[in-house]
């Protein structure tokens, strides 16, 4: 066994899921339908989210949510959707591939966007707000979401690292017009790559799930369940994507989401440990955290000479990670309109570590990780 203490290890109840993987293989199924419809039924369940659709990616769910909703609105290219600096490039890329244009807002010490930074953005072309849940983090999202209603423009809710982070108890996502959750390989919920958009609007499920079967209107699974036989006619609607999620993933995600609250709540206990122990090192700023269920994704502290200190970490045989560069020193998005230059979000992509939190952590291993950090510092001038 490793001494290593890695930033994430997936943790599979492996018995129950080849179990849930072996009824895919014996029924001869492993495509969309079967397990999927499954694995939507129990999310809504989790939830209380009216519609969901599985799909093979979030970055899929992030195209389908934000096109979709371009059409249904009318909106036309260059037309303008406020996002954050701080995410992975994902989220601005289905901006992008709607033929939109984002629009940067700054964050604020929760890493989510500051509903004040966004209603200085609203112009006359804005359509959506694009709001990232950083690491489960539901700070500001009700506040946006009322600055959205009151304003007429959609909010889309990225959700990728928020599966079981609830604001009392109501799941997040129920304040959004599209919400999209990530089951990719390190995330809570992990599945090894695949997504879920969930629509408000019942319509647009509908259109979703065409446009995921490259447009087709009946999927395979449709046309062979009907009467116990296989019937091959079907329409096309429009262009679509292969964005298809598959059973073998629903089959894994279905173990997954039985006891998402069991381990969220471990992870919740292992950041609690990194509380209890950074509260006697001084000068160490962490970003403020919703209180109560939320998913704790990511546990990040805001370093000083952070490269430095991620060497002197990884010789400790302590791997951290970062999450995430600010989007606007990529040079794709360098061009981009924010607000007085997001020099909050800029100074955060200076200085954010995400630390180790898995499932297979324990409190010496996180007594490991402090030590790594406090002996770094008592060493700087």
């Amino acid at each position: 066994m490793s001494d290593n203490i890695q930033l994430f290890v997936p943790t599979y109840r492996v018995e129950e899921t080849l179990a849930e993987i072996k009824e895919c293989l014996e029924v001869g199924w492993t495509g969309l339908g079967f397990k999927t419809d499954a694995f939507e039924a129990e999310w809504k369940k989790f939830t209380g989210l009216p519609n969901a659709h599985f799909v093979n990616s979030a970055t899929a769910a992030l195209h389908l949510a934000v096109e979709l909703l371009k059409e249904d609105g009318g909106w036309s290219d260059g037309d303008e959707v406020i996002t954050t600096p701080i995410t992975f490039v994902s989220t601005n890329h289905a901006i992008l591939y709607a033929g939109l244009t984002p629009v940067f807002a700054d964050v604020d010490q929760s890493l989510n966007l500051s509903p004040a930074s966004v209603e200085r953005m609203i112009g006359p072309r804005t359509k959506a707000v694009m709001f990232v849940g950083m690491g489960g983090n539901p700070a500001n999202l009700d506040d946006v979401a009322s600055v959205c209603r009151d304003r007429g423009i959609k909010l889309i809710l990225d959700a990728a690292h928020m599966a079981g982070s609830r604001i009392g108890a109501v799941h997040v996502g129920n304040q959004a017009d599209a919400s999209i959750f990530s089951f990719q390989a390190v995330k809570n919920l992990p599945t090894g790559d695949s997504g879920m958009v969930c629509f408000a609007d019942k319509g647009l499920d509908a259109e979703a799930r065409k446009r995921s079967w490259l447009g087709i209107n009946k999927n395979t699974y449709q046309r062979t369940s009907q009467i116990g036989t296989y019937r091959w006619e079907y329409d096309v609607d429009s262009v679509g994507y292969k964005y298809n999620g598959n059973s073998i993933m629903a089959a894994i995600g279905l173990v997954a989401l039985k006891h998402l609250d069991h381990d969220n709540a471990f992870r919740r206990q292992v950041c609690s440990w990194y509380d209890e122990m950074f509260s006697s090192l001084e000068g160490l700023v962490r970003p403020v955290e919703h209180k109560g269920g939320t998913s704790r994704h990511l546990y990040q502290i805001m370093a000083k000479d952070r490269d430095s200190l991620m060497v002197a970490m990884n010789a400790a045989s302590v791997y951290p990670g970062v999450h995430y560069k600010d989007n606007r020193a990529y040079r794709m998005y360098s061009g981009c309109k924010s607000d007085a230059g997001c020099h909050f979000a800029r100074s955060c992509s200076d200085g954010l570590v995400s630390l180790p939190l898995h499932l297979r952590l324990t409190h010496s291993d996180v007594v490991r990780v402090v030590e790594s950090i406090a002996s770094f510092y008592r060493r700087m001038p």
